[in-house]
């Protein structure tokens, strides 16, 4: 079926003129009003600064937290991704050892507030756990060059236990997510192709690996794609353990400049940019297994 092009009607002109209308609207309010002085010029330096002892440009506070939530998001996901395929396997499993482990960990995990599951991983995890075995020594005591591939890839040595605990914290959040969608996937396989792969011969073990999954993973993608959108909006609860992502910096960046609209807007705007991007992206994966699978 050919893609329906969008075209711009007259509506939608409307609607934008008005959307636009009503935005100078508040921000006139909002400078008269409140009596705000807008000030963007001093926005750009809090992305890149001048270092004049290397002689180069590096990354300020709210570049330095926008990297840090691509890093979480990213982590995250893989985490939570594995997580959730082995779960979701138990979801499904003629075992009902394994289907109660996964029914527990989803309805656990769906039925407490973020924040409680944060806390949890922040203290228990992050203060008792993570220390007793050895990782801050591990990594502290590691080579420079091992310390600089864990400054690019996850987080400074000195705050990577924090980062441990919140990339924890929103795998097993997540995980629970992708569990269903693993669950679904699977269970969505039409019952001909169990029938019909035993008739066969195959072992429930061969069934999964060679007939079943193959053909899930096709209907997993999608929806496992988006989840990852999902995963970047949910990173900014971490801001509350003090991870330096960017919700957190722009916290701090306000807090001492006293920008309000200005931080906010333009976090709001990194935010956007990221999850736009990854919108776009799950659409054009949609359209290439649609295409695939016809």
């Amino acid at each position: 079926m050919p893609n329906k092009i969008t075209k711009l009607t007259p509506l939608d002109l409307v609607i934008s003129i008005i959307l636009l209308l009503g935005l100078i609207y508040v921000a006139y309010k909002i400078k008269i009003s409140l009596s705000y002085n807008w000030n963007w010029e001093a926005i750009p330096q809090y992305f890149f600064r001048y270092d004049p002892e290397n002689e180069s440009w590096v990354m300020n506070i709210l570049m330095q937290g926008f990297m840090t939530t691509i890093r979480l998001s990213v982590w995250a996901t893989i985490a939570a991704t594995i997580i959730g395929t082995v779960m979701g396997l138990c979801r499904v499993s003629n075992i009902l050892f394994f289907r109660l482990i996964g029914t527990t960990y989803v309805t656990s995990i769906r039925n407490l507030p973020p924040l409680v599951i944060i806390f949890i991983c922040y203290f228990f995890v992050g203060d008792q756990i993570l220390p007793a075995l050895g990782v801050d020594e591990l990594v502290r005591d590691s080579n420079t060059h091992t310390q600089t591939i864990i400054g690019v890839l996850f987080a400074p040595p000195s705050l990577f236990t924090a980062f441990l605990s919140a990339l924890i914290t929103l795998s097993l959040f997540e995980g629970a997510y992708i569990t269903e969608i693993v669950r679904a996937g699977i269970q969505s396989i039409e019952k001909g192709q169990w029938e019909a792969s035993a008739a066969l011969g195959f072992t429930r073990g061969q069934q999964m690996r060679y007939i079943i999954l193959p053909q899930a993973t096709l209907r997993i993608l999608p929806p496992l794609a988006g989840q990852f959108i999902s995963t970047i909006k949910d990173s900014a609860i971490v801001s509350v353990i003090s991870i330096q992502e960017l919700t957190f910096q722009g916290m701090e960046l306000m807090s001492a400049t006293y920008f309000t609209f200005e931080i906010w807007i333009t976090i709001t705007v990194l935010y956007l940019l990221l999850t736009l991007t990854c919108s776009l992206g799950v659409e054009r994966l949609e359209v290439y297994l649609r295409k695939n699978s016809t």
